[in-house]
């Protein structure tokens, strides 16, 4: 295949001429880090193998977008072809543009010594590599066949970076000068302010928002730093082969029962599409699942599931300005989106973006901007 034309476009998507990733981008083959990805469809996902089709390879692998390797416990390589599997997406391969946003904020000076959180496909390292030196390049993921096909397809490229398999939450395997998360996790673990070098620096983003945490080693053992401005959004951190299973049981509840029925001044909103809203909500209430799908009048209709049995459904009638609620369990957690828009409607703004990041030696992580705070 004749890649380079191809990674040159993506190149110029992804970054600019005169950028320090511009050749990274250009000199790095991805197609052959990702030889095969899944596609959704009606009846789930179906694998796509690259080899088969030279010129849809390279126009998927060399897109600015994210190609899904793995669904559930299975990762495309050892799926079979034509036919579907069912689950969510537990690894891929991200976007380059993000993964060339979260290195820029790592700031990746000459001589750092680096730590790649989720190898994923590989590609993240490989451009780091392509910046420091394969020496200096340390990359991490839970699971072990992601590890061992990452170090097989990096080797076959030229780049040898130190591959590690261990879990992000447990003691991190060295000292190092930039810890960059390419996952996203609850809160800031202890062990990674542990093994962060003095005056180091770490980036991650927080699972079920869209912020980018930024913060630098404090003399005291602790962090400070922000919420960056601009938004990401990565795969929440797991421990085992797939991620809980969804609230499926719950959803049913959410369907069938009247609960507690009240209105709403506020049109229905599809809460993952509004990252600030998204992010301020899953601040106050962590572990909120959002679904949406569409009523037999045709309006569009939301439902939010909490593991603690709160459940809520929403939906304005065609024809009418109020959007009637359904709500059940201990919590209201509708009620919690409303307060959140209404605190949009007289401030102009959410707290969230461009808030100061503290960091305890002990990992407890505070977001605080103006009279705002929270702890995670």
């Amino acid at each position: 295949m004749d890649w380079k034309p191809y990674a040159a476009d993506l190149a110029t998507d992804a970054a600019h001429p005169g950028s320090d990733w511009w050749a990274p981008i250009m000199e790095t083959p991805r197609h052959m880090l990702v030889e095969r990805w899944f596609t959704p469809g009606r009846d789930g996902w179906t694998a796509v193998d690259g080899p088969s089709d030279e010129r849809a390879w390279a126009t998927a692998a060399y897109s600015d977008s994210t190609l899904v390797t793995r669904i559930g416990p299975v990762h495309a390589d050892h799926a079979v072809t034509g036919q579907a599997v069912t689950g969510h997406p537990t690894s891929s391969s991200t976007l380059p543009s993000l993964v060339v946003t979260m290195l820029r904020h790592g700031r990746l000076t000459p001589g750092v010594r680096l730590l790649d959180l989720a190898t994923g496909s590989g590609y993240s390292a490989a451009l780091a590599c392509h910046r420091l030196g394969d020496d200096l390049v340390t990359t991490l993921d839970v699971d072990p066949y992601l590890t061992a096909a990452a170090a097989e397809r990096l080797d076959r490229i030229g780049r040898h970076p130190r591959v590690v398999t261990a879990d992000a939450n447990n003691e991190l395997p060295g000292t190092f000068d930039r810890i960059v998360s390419m996952v996203s996790m609850p809160r800031i673990p202890v062990q990674w302010l542990t093994a962060l070098a003095p005056e180091g620096r770490m980036v991650t983003t927080i699972t079920g928002t869209g912020l980018i945490i930024t913060a630098d080693k404090d003399d005291n053992g602790g962090a400070t730093g922000r919420v960056e401005w601009d938004r990401a959004s990565f795969m929440a951190t797991r421990a085992g082969e797939d991620y809980p299973p969804g609230l499926n049981d719950l959803f049913a509840t959410a369907v069938e029962d009247d609960g507690e029925v009240t209105t709403s001044p506020f049109p229905v909103l599809d809460v993952m599409q509004a990252w600030e809203v998204w992010s301020m909500l899953t601040l106050m209430s962590p572990g909120i699942e959002h679904r949406t799908g569409t009523a037999d009048d045709g309006s569009h209709m939301t439902w939010m599931l909490h593991p603690d049995g709160s459940w809520a459904r929403a939906y304005t009638p065609a024809g009418e300005d109020i959007t009637t609620v359904h709500q059940g369990g201990p919590r209201r957690l509708y009620n919690l989106l409303d307060e959140v828009r209404w605190r949009w409607l007289e401030h102009g703004e959410l707290p969230v973006y461009g808030a100061l990041v503290t960091i305890t030696p002990d990992g407890e992580t505070t977001l605080s901007r103006g009279a705002w705070s929270l702890t995670l």
